[in-house]
C-alpha cells in the first residue's frame, strides 16, 4: 500500500514529503558510529533510508543548506534557519538513496526501526528493539 509522508524542520520553513510505494521501501535503523552519536547529539542516529526519488522538498518551502564531510564522503542537509538536521548521503550512492532523520516525520511511527548498525559501540544499558537486526559493523 502506496505511503505519502510529510516532514519538516524545527522552525516550519523547510517542508518535505516522501513518497513511497510501501513502508517496505524504507529501511529505518539506529547507527552507533562516532559519526551519528555526534550529528544526533546522542547514544545513537536515527534514519530512514529511502529512495532518492522518493523524497521531494516542497516548492514553496526554503531549500536545504548542505554540509559535506570529507573525512566520511556523507552530505548532511539541513535547514539553514533553524539548523534542524533532515537527511543524510554518501558519496557512493548519493544518486540512489537518502538517509531521512526520523525525528524530522510528522508521522515517523510508520516507519518503525527494522536493525542497528555498529553494535560494536551501542550503550550497554540500551534495550533490544524486538525483531530488529544487528550488525557490530556496516557490512556485516
Amino acid at each position: 500500500m502506496a505511503l505519502h509522508l510529510r516532514g519538516r524542520c524545527v522552525c516550519n520553513r523547510l517542508h518535505y514529503t516522501l513518497d513511497l510505494d510501501s513502508a517496505d521501501a524504507a529501511r529505518t535503523t539506529l547507527c552507533h558510529c562516532r559519526s551519528c552519536r555526534r550529528a544526533f547529539g546522542t547514544n545513537f542516529g536515527l534514519t530512514a533510508k529511502v529512495p532518492r526519488e522518493a523524497l521531494c522538498y516542497d516548492a514553496d518551502s526554503a531549500a536545504p543548506r548542505t554540509f559535506w564531510q570529507e573525512d566520511t564522503g556523507v552530505t548532511r542537509e539541513f535547514c539553514d534557519k533553524c539548523g534542524a538536521y533532515i537527511c543524510e548521503y554518501g558519496d557512493a550512492a548519493a544518486d540512489k538513496f537518502r538517509y531521512i532523520v526520523w525525528g524530522s516525520l510528522d508521522e515517523p511511527e510508520k516507519l518503525p526501526p527494522k536493525g542497528e548498525f555498529f553494535c560494536r559501540a551501542r550503550a550497554e544499558w540500551m534495550p533490544d528493539i524486538p525483531g530488529a537486526f544487528r550488525k557490530q559493523e556496516i557490512k556485516e
